[in-house]
């Protein structure tokens, strides 16, 4: 077989796996999912969906559902799903009765990774509404993920972060409130979301000063030069006239 097909097939392979188009699953170490989240889960919210984003670019993440399974992903830079990386896992049943990962499993439940989404099929006694949470990765003053389950949405963002200022800041879909917190911005969702995005681009308030404050020293660098180059130009000038020199002829 000619080596460059060869070496065709060999990438094409490796880039279905990259996709997780093939590599089959694999099922998380309870390690990781009994992991404890770094703050407390919005199991009272009143939204389908609430998010809180934190400081060390993670979020936790709590999910009414009323399904045996849930498919979480995200989209990459070329458009495909791939698995959302989780850990802390947890679920809630209706009368509030909390277990983790280890214990999803041994109800019949499981965690598993592979083909472009992280699989969580609820445990098997989950015969009604329950809730379902999770701690994963976010971009650094960027919140983005698809509508893994439809309905209301609420996202909360951390201490001194906010999202109105153009160019910084972005919120996306429209059709939001805002609300601030104890200092903490919430951005609710009250009709229901079936399909997109949720995305939130944020910045610390000090960022504005700073970037102000940048503003300004270029604009005086800025006036400051172009009144020196007036300066120049006019000495320059006075100095052709003390020689003699036709100023208007040489100038055409």
């Amino acid at each position: 077989m000619n080596k460059r097909l060869l070496v065709g097939i060999a990438g094409l392979a490796l880039l279905l796996v990259t996709a997780g188009c093939l590599g089959g699953t694999s099922s998380l170490s309870n390690e990781r999912l009994d992991a404890a989240p770094d703050g407390s889960y919005a199991w009272n919210a009143e939204t389908d969906a609430h998010i809180t984003v934190q400081n060390n670019s993670k979020f936790r993440a709590v999910y009414d559902v009323n399904s045996s399974f849930v498919e979480l992903y995200r989209f990459n830079g070329f458009g495909s799903r791939t698995p959302l990386s989780v850990e802390s896992v947890r679920y809630q049943y209706p009368n509030g009765t909390v277990v983790n990962g280890t214990g999803l499993k041994a109800r019949g439940g499981d965690v598993t990774q592979g083909n472009g989404i992280t699989n969580v099929t609820l445990p098997a006694d989950a015969n009604s509404n329950g809730k379902l949470a999770f701690t994963s990765t976010a971009t650094p003053k960027r919140f983005s993920l698809p509508i893994l389950v439809d309905g209301t949405y609420e996202v909360v963002l951390p201490p001194d972060r906010r999202a109105n200022f153009p160019v910084f800041g972005s919120i996306r879909p429209r059709g939001y409130e805002k609300d601030i917190v104890d200092d903490q911005l919430h951005i609710t969702w009250n009709e229901e979301l079936t399909d997109g995005n949720v995305v939130v681009q944020f910045y610390l308030q000090r960022d504005l000063g700073i970037f102000g404050a940048v503003a300004a020293i270029s604009v005086l660098v800025g006036g400051a030069g172009m009144l020196y180059y007036r300066r120049q130009i006019e000495a320059l000038r006075e100095r052709r006239q003390e020689l003699g020199l036709d100023v208007e002829n040489n100038d055409r």
